[in-house]
């Protein structure tokens, strides 16, 4: 089930990272994601799309499975891609199929902190190590 996350904050026109986490039996991932490739070969085309990519879980124990992480120009771009007839038919048909029974988590993120490696030099010796970048 998703939830509604169309209130989400965060400043107008900047750019947007949407994470969806899905709770799918470890057996069900193979159709999941090729339905999933669908989804998103939809989206891709929409503009101020900017990349997605669906994470697979190394662990079948893992509680969820596929983690799907895609990037926008703005939480309006997406809006206006997920506001899509036949996106939504496809979720719609995704979240309802009993062969295939999945949780969905979906939220709208802004960076909150930001470590880019080789992005400040280590002095050896140093007491402490570089200190990550806040928003």
């Amino acid at each position: 089930m998703s939830k509604d996350i169309s209130g989400a904050s965060g400043e107008s026109g900047a750019p947007v990272t949407f994470i969806n986490v899905f709770d799918i039996a470890a057996d069900q991932l193979d159709a999941f994601i090729v339905q999933w490739e669908r989804r998103a070969a939809l989206m891709s085309a929409k503009p101020g799309f900017l990349d997605s990519r669906l994470h697979r879980a190394r662990s079948s124990q893992t509680r969820f499975q596929l983690v799907n992480v895609s990037h926008w120009e703005s939480q309006e771009a997406w809006e206006a891609g997920t506001a899509d007839s036949e996106f939504r038919a496809r979720t719609h048909a995704a979240r309802t199929d009993p062969h295939t029974p999945v949780t969905s988590s979906p939220g709208l993120y802004d960076i909150a902190a930001e470590f880019i490696a080789g992005a400040a030099e280590v002095i050896a010796g140093a007491e402490e190590p570089p200190v990550a970048r806040h928003r």
